[in-house]
């Protein structure tokens, strides 16, 4: 039963790090891996050289710390709440609605946002105009890109993010709360000192692992969203390399920016990891 999923991960995770070799290259597709020559750090060099590759880093930063600190509680949140609820249909109902954007692909919830969003007839701007107000071009501007951005992710995310906590949750013995409705305690006190400590491990993990993809902002998403007048706030590191190695064919500055934004990945989780170790959390590993 293991074996396709190990197979999976051999062919398409283990084998394809050996790529990471032309990141030291000044590589040829004609030559190859071994017949190309070695530069050593050159291109690591040229990342932090290039102006336009500290904008990246710091859009990058922006839009993941946007992630971190708008979107990761919000699941949290929400399977509290709906853990509240008594009527079990009700609360059913309310999670298969939220689960649903999550199936929909990037290419349609941006092809919804630009049909609500438009200046031509888009709803959003139809209202604002009914109201007095005056039309904004949200999709060409800068100032509202990664309002945009996180709302997205918000709105298609948010309850799938919610189905971990839910099987945190349901572990959680029933005699604790027997124990504290007995002590006196309402239910935001059970809330506070029963349900948050019992998935706390839980959210410190999953916390950890967030940090791993900490500068990964979502290629499709961003890329689709990307026009001339927004990507001094928009380009990230994801499409850079897919502009820089696939549009551009510089492969080797391509890897190597990738190669960076990877060992950022593994220095947060290490990190976040020992941190956690030191709080009395049980960590990763």
């Amino acid at each position: 039963m293991l074996f396709p999923g190990v197979l999976y991960f051999i062919l398409f995770k283990y084998l394809p790090m050996w790529g990471v070799l032309i990141a030291f290259q000044d590589y040829s597709p004609f030559s190859g891996f071994w017949d190309s020559s070695w530069v050593g750090m050159k291109h690591f060099q040229t990342i932090f050289d290039n102006e336009s590759t500290i904008q990246i880093f710091k859009n990058t930063i922006i839009l993941a710390v946007y992630n971190l600190f708008f979107f990761f509680p919000l699941p949290i949140m929400i399977a509290l709440l709906l853990n509240e609820m008594r009527k079990e249909l009700f609360k059913r109902f309310i999670q298969t609605l939220i689960y649903i954007p999550h199936f929909i692909s990037w290419v349609v919830v941006v092809g919804i946002a630009y049909i609500l969003f438009t200046t031509e007839d888009g709803i959003v701007n139809n209202m604002l105009v009914y109201f007095g107000g005056d039309k904004i071009n949200f999709l060409l501007s800068k100032e509202w890109f990664r309002s945009m951005i996180i709302s997205e992710v918000i709105w298609k995310e948010t309850g799938w993010g919610t189905i971990l906590f839910f099987a945190a949750l349901a572990g959680v013995d029933p005699q604790q709360y027997e124990a504290a409705r007995i002590d006196g305690a309402n239910r935001w006190h059970q809330l506070l000192h029963v349900t948050l400590p019992a998935i706390k491990s839980t959210i410190v993990i999953l916390l950890i692992l967030r940090l791993g993809n900490f500068l990964d902002s979502g290629f499709e998403q961003i890329f689709l969203m990307l026009n001339p007048m927004n990507t001094e706030v928009g380009e990230v590191f994801d499409t850079y390399v897919y502009r820089k190695g696939i549009e551009g064919g510089d492969f080797s500055y391509a890897t190597a920016v990738n190669l960076f934004k990877s060992i950022v990945g593994i220095i947060l989780v290490l990190l976040a990891n020992f941190l956690a170790k030191k709080a009395g959390e049980e960590g990763i590993y």
